[in-house]
């Protein structure tokens, strides 16, 4: 069982889907976690439910200032950084690429993209410092293949993916690892949100969407926030100590190619043309 006792965790975008299960399993897995985010009030619920191991702090990931803040507030609370989980994250704007403006590209980088660079930059010194830490990065299969999302969604997870390599190859010299995840379909209000709706609505429309993903992947299920929880705890833990530059896919399979069974009717299809006489 991975465990982080002891350790000191910031989680972006902490409170709700993916980011409030991973609050959820790292203090739970014993770590003290600051979870970051902009839904304030949910933040701090999250927050007072799970007690003094938890402490929220109001950043948006895609300012300067906020995240330099968490990071400082974090040491001022703790005094070290052990794991950084960079999580947050908008579906960015959908259609076309010339329906896509130039402020709804923008605003996807900043916050998919500009983010992750932000938090790795001023806790890079931190763990350089403590020749150790463990950062983890939220990309996507988006950013793997095309198809699995909105263009400055899937552009900006396919950066974090190869951002997160090359910045491995820096720190992994000084013992702090980065790695990232690239969740399949995961059913989480992010959908709602691509809509327009309220995050009240959007929670609402997550069993909805279990139904949809549920037969996307050879698994037979959507995917959950724990899935990838715990990908991210075994990533921060020591139990991954040697996994440095690693994108982890969490797909149930929805990245392997298409389905056997898919295949087969193909197949029964083709044997059944070809024995008809011509």
């Amino acid at each position: 069982m991975s465990t982080l006792q002891g350790q000191i965790a910031i989680i972006t975008g902490g409170a709700s889907g993916i980011g409030e299960a991973s609050v959820r399993r790292f203090v739970a897995a014993g770590a003290q976690v600051v979870l970051a985010d902009i839904q304030d009030e949910r933040g701090e619920r999250l927050a007072a439910a799970l007690g003094p191991a938890c402490r929220y702090r109001h950043a948006d990931v895609s300012l300067e200032a906020d995240v330099a803040a968490l990071v400082e507030d974090t040491l001022a609370l703790h005094g070290r950084v052990d794991c950084l989980f960079n999580n947050a994250g908008i579906p960015g704007a959908g259609g076309p690429i010339d329906d896509t403006t130039p402020a709804q590209w923008d605003r996807a980088i900043a916050v998919l993209l500009r983010s992750v660079y932000l938090g790795m930059h001023f806790v890079a010194p931190v763990m350089r410092r403590q020749r150790s830490g463990s950062i983890v990065n939220t990309a996507s299969v988006a950013g793997l293949q095309a198809g699995f999302g909105p263009h400055a969604y899937s552009a900006a997870k396919a950066a974090v993916v190869h951002l997160t390599r090359s910045v491995a190859m820096e720190l992994g010299e000084a013992g702090v690892r980065v790695n990232c995840i690239c969740p399949g379909g995961i059913a989480t209000p992010i959908f709602g949100k691509a809509f327009g709706l309220s995050a009240e609505h959007a929670d609402a429309t997550v069993p909805l969407m279990r139904g949809v993903l549920e037969g996307m992947q050879p698994l037979p299920r959507a995917g959950t926030p724990d899935d990838i929880a715990e990908a991210a705890l075994w990533l921060a833990s020591d139990a991954a100590s040697f996994v440095n530059g690693h994108a982890l896919v969490v797909d149930g399979g929805l990245t392997g190619g298409r389905h056997w069974s898919e295949v087969q009717a193909r197949r029964d299809q083709l044997a059944q043309a070809m024995a008809r006489p011509s």
